[in-house]
C-alpha cells in the first residue's frame, strides 16, 4: 500500500474514533488525546485538519446535547417544582421550595426572597444558604446575616433594579459593580439607586459576589423579588437567567395562592364566627322568649311581684329589687353595697330613654313605665355583664312588673266600692254586726282577728283624685281597706307599729302629690269592734297635730306623749308612765336604790341639786351622782321642756297610783 493510501486509512479510521467516542458520549479530555495520538502517530496536516475539524464538530455536538440536557432538567425542576407547589399550602412552605430548588439547578451558593410590605417597603422572607456566625456574646451560633424580616429599603441595589423594570438584572461581581454604588446609575443617569447601610452590610457578612434577581409579578405589579448569589465572581448566561424568572414566576404564583387561600381562610372563619354569633344570639333569644313567657305566666297567674323578681333574677343570673316610683322597695332580693346617688340619677336616664342604663361596673336601672306613666323601677346587679339579649328581656320583665302594677291597681279600682262600703261599715258609729263584718273581710282577703291599725291621710291642698287612686292600689297591695271621709283618707292596714304606718304613707304619699300630707295614726286593734275607736282616735290625733302646727307631720297617738294619753279612749296610764319613766321604775325595784324619789325632791326644789341633797338629807355629790344615772336611764334629752314635762306628769301619775293602791289594801284590811 503507498504512503497516500495508509494516511487515507489511518484518516478514516481516526474519524470513525471520533463518532465511537461521541456515541459513548465521552469527555472532552478524550477527544483531546485522540488528536494527541494523531499527532505523534505523523498523521499529515491535511489529514490532521480534517480530524480536528471533525473533533470541534464533536464538541459542539456534545455541547448541544448538555445545553438539551440541561434545559430538560431545568424543564423538569419547574415540572417538578410547580407539582411540589400545589402539595403545600402556607407561604413559608412554598417559597422555601423555591429556593432550594434555584441552588439546586443553578449551582448557588445562596437563595433568598424579598417580598414588598406596607409603604413600599421590602423584607427577606425567605433565606437558604445564608451563613450562621457565631455570637461573641453566647459563643452560641447567630441568626444569618441576610436572615427573614430584615428590612430593605425601598430602591436598593438589583432589587431596585427589578422594581423599576420589572425585568431581570444580574451582575458578575455585585460588591465591584459600579451601577449599584451610591453614586452609580442603572439606566443612563435617570435612576440613582438607593443605599441601605444595614442591607449593605449583610450583603458583606455573607460575602457574595455574583448576584441576578428576578421579579415576582402578579399582574403588572412587582409584590417581591428572587435572588440567587454566589460568593465568587461568575457570569450567568440567559439560560440560568432565564430558569431564575422561571422560579420566580412560581414564586409568584405561590404567593398569590397562599394569599388566597390565607383569604379563604379568614373568611371561612369569618363565617364560622358570623354562624356561631348567629347559633348564639338564637340560643339567647330562645332564652328570653322562654323566660319571658315564664314571667308572663307568673303574672297571668296572679303571681306577686317577688315571684316575678325572683323569675327575672334567674334568668338574668341576677339580684331583681322591684321599687316603686319614690324609690322604696316592693319586692326582690337585698343588694348590699347599693349606691344610692348613682341609682337616682340612672333611674333618671332610664325613664328619659325608656330603656336600662348602667348605674355602675355592675348595677343596671330599668325603667317601669305605663305609657308616660312612671310606675317605679327595676335594680338589678349582675353577676356578670349584660349582653344585648339580657338587656332585652330586662325590659321585657320591667313590661311585665308595670302590667302587674297595673292589674292591682285595676282589681283595687274594680273592688274599690266594695272595700270602701266595708272599712265605712266598721267605722260607723253606730258600729254594725262585727261577725258579718269579719265574714265580709274575709272574703276580700282581710283577716281582722290579726292586729291592724287605722291611718288618717289628709292632703294639704292639691286634686285629691290621684290620692284616692295611690290609696286604692296601696291598700290592695297590703291587703288592707281604704275609703274617703271627711277630706280624709282612711286607711286600715295589718300592723302592729301605728307610727311606722303613718310614716310610710306620708312618705310615699307626699312625693306622688308634690305636696304635704298630714297624717295621723292610731292602733292597734285585734277585732272589728275595735276599728271605730281607732278611727276617733286618729280624727282626735289629727286635729291636735293641727291646732299643734304640725300640719305637713306624720305621727300616732303614741307619738303625742301625755297628749296622746289624753286623746286615747283607753287613757293608757300605765303605758304613759312606762314610757315616761320605766327604767328608773325598773332600776328602783331591781337595786332597792331611790332614784324616783330623788327625781321627786329634784323636781319639787326646782331643779337645784343642793336643795334636794338637804330634802334627801344626802350629800350633794350622792345627788348628782344619782341624776347621771338617771340621765343614762331616761337618755341626754330628758331635761329638755318636752320631756321634762312628761317625766314630772308620769311621776305624779305614779305616785297617785300608789297612794290609790294602798287605800283599796286599807279597804280590804278586816
Amino acid at each position: 500500500m503507498t504512503s497516500h493510501g495508509a494516511d487515507a486509512a489511518g484518516s478514516a479510521d481516526a474519524l470513525l474514533t471520533v463518532l465511537e467516542l461521541l456515541a459513548g458520549q465521552a469527555p472532552a479530555a478524550r477527544f483531546e488525546e485522540l488528536l494527541d495520538e494523531a499527532r505523534l502517530a505523523g498523521l499529515s496536516g491535511e489529514e490532521l485538519d480534517r480530524l480536528e475539524r471533525a473533533v470541534k464538530l464533536a464538541d459542539q455536538v456534545r455541547s448541544g446535547r448538555e445545553d438539551d440536557a440541561r434545559r430538560e432538567a431545568g424543564l423538569a425542576a419547574l415540572t417538578d417544582t410547580a407539582r411540589d407547589l400545589t402539595s403545600s399550602y402556607d407561604l413559608d412552605s412554598l417559597l422555601r421550595v423555591v429556593t432550594r430548588r434555584a441552588r439546586r439547578l443553578l449551582g448557588l451558593d445562596m437563595a433568598f426572597v424579598t417580598l414588598r410590605g406596607q409603604h413600599g417597603s421590602c423584607y427577606v422572607h425567605t433565606t437558604e444558604g445564608a451563613r450562621a456566625g457565631l455570637d461573641t456574646g453566647t459563643g452560641r451560633p447567630a441568626a444569618p446575616r441576610l436572615a427573614p424580616g430584615l428590612k430593605i429599603a425601598e430602591g436598593y441595589g438589583l432589587g431596585g433594579a427589578v422594581q423599576l423594570h420589572g425585568e431581570p438584572v444580574w451582575t458578575a461581581d455585585y460588591l465591584a459593580d459600579e451601577r449599584f454604588a451610591p453614586s452609580g446609575s442603572l439606566d443612563a443617569g435617570v435612576h440613582a439607586p438607593a443605599f441601605d447601610e444595614a442591607a449593605e452590610a449583610a450583603v458583606r457578612a455573607e460575602d457574595l459576589h455574583a448576584i441576578m434577581a428576578a421579579p415576582l409579578r402578579s399582574g403588572d405589579t412587582v409584590i417581591g423579588v428572587l435572588y440567587g448569589a454566589d460568593r465568587r465572581v461568575r457570569h450567568h448566561t440567559s439560560e440560568e437567567l432565564a430558569l431564575l424568572a422561571a422560579l420566580a414566576d412560581l414564586a409568584a404564583l405561590a404567593v398569590e395562592k397562599a394569599g388566597l387561600l390565607d383569604r379563604t381562610r379568614a373568611e371561612v372563619s369569618e363565617l364560622e364566627r358570623d354562624s356561631s354569633r348567629v347559633r348564639t344570639s338564637l340560643t339567647r333569644m330562645r332564652h328570653v322568649s322562654e323566660a319571658h313567657s315564664r314571667i308572663m305566666n307568673l303574672v297571668l297567674a296572679g303571681g306577686d311581684l317577688g315571684n316575678v323578681a325572683k323569675a327575672a333574677g334567674d334568668a338574668l343570673d341576677a339580684t331583681v329589687l322591684i321599687r316603686d316610683q319614690g324609690g322604696r322597695a316592693l319586692a326582690g332580693g337585698d343588694i348590699p353595697g347599693l349606691d344610692e346617688e348613682a341609682v337616682a340619677k340612672a333611674s333618671l336616664d332610664a325613664h328619659a330613654r325608656r330603656r336600662p342604663v348602667l348605674a355602675d361596673d355592675d348595677t343596671w336601672v330599668a325603667p317601669v313605665i305605663a305609657g308616660s306613666e312612671d310606675l317605679g323601677g327595676l335594680v338589678i346587679r349582675a353577676a356578670s355583664g349584660l349582653t344585648g339579649e339580657d338587656e332585652r328581656l330586662l325590659e321585657l320583665a320591667a313590661q311585665s312588673v308595670a302590667f302587674l302594677l297595673l292589674m292591682r291597681r285595676s282589681t283595687a279600682v274594680a273592688e274599690g266600692p266594695v272595700r270602701d262600703e266595708l272599712l265605712d261599715d266598721l267605722i260607723a258609729d253606730p258600729p254594725h254586726a262585727p261577725q258579718q263584718l269579719a265574714q265580709r273581710a274575709r272574703r276580700l282577703g282581710v283577716d281582722l282577728r290579726k292586729p291592724h291599725v287605722l291611718v288618717l291621710a289628709r292632703p294639704e291642698g292639691g286634686e285629691q283624685g290621684r290620692a284616692v287612686v295611690w290609696a286604692s292600689s296601696y291598700a290592695y297591695r297590703l291587703s288592707g281597706l281604704k275609703t274617703v271621709q271627711g277630706g280624709c283618707i282612711v286607711l286600715l292596714l295589718p300592723g302592729i307599729d301605728a307610727s311606722a304606718a303613718a310614716k310610710a304613707v306620708a312618705a310615699e304619699l307626699s312625693p306622688l302629690l308634690g305636696h304635704p300630707v298630714s297624717v295621723a295614726a292610731a292602733g292597734p286593734a285585734m277585732s272589728p269592734d275595735g276599728i271605730g275607736r281607732m278611727h276617733q282616735e286618729a280624727g282626735r290625733c289629727l286635729d291636735a297635730m293641727s291646732a299643734l302646727g304640725g300640719t305637713g307631720s306624720a305621727a300616732s297617738v303614741s307619738d303625742l306623749g301625755f297628749l296622746g294619753m289624753l286623746l286615747s279612749d283607753d287613757h293608757d296610764v300605765e303605758g304613759f308612765v312606762e314610757g315616761a319613766i320605766g327604767p328608773v321604775l325598773d332600776y328602783d325595784a331591781e337595786r332597792f336604790t331611790d332614784l324616783t324619789r330623788t327625781l321627786e325632791a329634784y323636781f319639787a326644789s326646782g331643779g337645784s341639786p343642793t336643795n334636794a341633797a338637804e330634802a334627801l338629807h344626802v350629800h350633794p355629790n350622792t345627788v348628782s351622782r344619782r341624776l347621771e344615772r338617771i340621765g343614762e336611764l331616761l337618755g341626754p334629752e330628758w331635761q329638755k321642756p318636752g320631756q321634762v314635762l312628761e317625766v314630772q306628769l308620769a311621776l305624779r301619775l305614779q305616785r297617785t297610783r300608789e297612794v290609790l293602791s294602798r287605800g283599796r289594801a286599807g279597804t280590804d284590811t278586816p
